[in-house]
């Protein structure tokens, strides 16, 4: 049996692949738990300053797996529990100062919308599809999908979205600030590693330049919610500071200076 899950570090990127291409990478306990483990060795780990999050098969989420739910999860409490369990590998992403790209590719659904909004930019397929279609089952969002969608497109968008079972199409999608980019042409596999292909050159971009800057500015986004402005602009001196003391900062502000003086 395969692991639900695959993750491992390379050259600064740690890559988690959501593994259950049989069952459109849906959610069941094993991956939920290897989610959360994955998601929290990424961001606590000194040696990686990007994540790449992805998906095996021809989809990258459909959410958490129905016939799993049906099958073996009797209780209201079991699907609690295992929410909060994935919930523990969102907030670890959101809440780091690592920047996250999504390789979105084929559908993304219900709470693999949520898995998503949790990536700080997001490459998806000319052909994907996204939609939050818990009501087609009669459940409601969960995974972050409540929390991020409205704050990507808006509450009426979000209500659009999550009232209807529509689904989105990839020029939409990035229209309505869900994803950043669509690639990807011909056929569906060609789609896939196009996508795949982008969000690692994304990765790679932060990597080659100050990724602890790119880390800093996106925890100063996502963290803003939390302060009131005049706490935030106090948060941002504070920041620019630091970044100004580091030896990053400092080598890159020299070389400038440098390229500036020899014109």
């Amino acid at each position: 049996m395969s692991e639900p899950l695959l993750y491992r570090v390379e050259d600064g990127l740690a890559r988690i692949t959501l593994n259950r291409p049989q069952r459109l990478n849906a959610f069941n306990a094993d991956l939920a738990h290897a989610w959360a483990q994955a998601t929290v060795a990424a961001v606590g780990d000194s040696a990686v300053g990007a994540i790449l999050i992805e998906g095996e098969g021809r989809a990258f989420c459909a959410g958490g797996d129905v016939i799993d739910m049906a099958t073996g999860m009797r209780r209201p409490e079991d699907i609690e529990s295992l929410a909060h369990v994935i919930n523990r590998g969102i907030n670890a992403l959101v809440s780091s100062s690592v920047p996250v790209v999504a390789a979105a590719h084929g559908t993304t659904a219900g709470g693999g919308l949520g898995i998503l909004l949790a990536s700080d930019y997001a490459v998806v397929g000319s052909d994907s599809r996204f939609g939050s279609l818990y009501a087609n089952i009669g459940l409601t969002p969960d995974l972050s999908v409540s929390a991020h969608l409205a704050a990507a497109v808006g509450q009426r968008r979000a209500l659009q979205i999550v009232l209807s079972d529509r689904l989105l199409t990839a020029a939409e999608a990035v229209e309505w600030g869900i994803a950043a980019e669509a690639v990807g042409e011909g056929e569906a596999p060609a789609i896939a590693d196009a996508v795949r292909a982008r969000a690692e050159e994304v990765a790679r971009f932060w990597l080659s330049g100050a990724f602890g800057a790119y880390g800093q500015a996106k925890r100063l986004i996502r963290s803003r919610p939390e302060r009131a402005f005049t706490a935030q602009l106090d948060e941002e001196a504070r920041t620019i500071a630091e970044a100004f003391g580091g030896t990053e900062a400092q080598a890159m502000i020299a070389a400038f200076a440098n390229r500036s003086a020899k014109r």
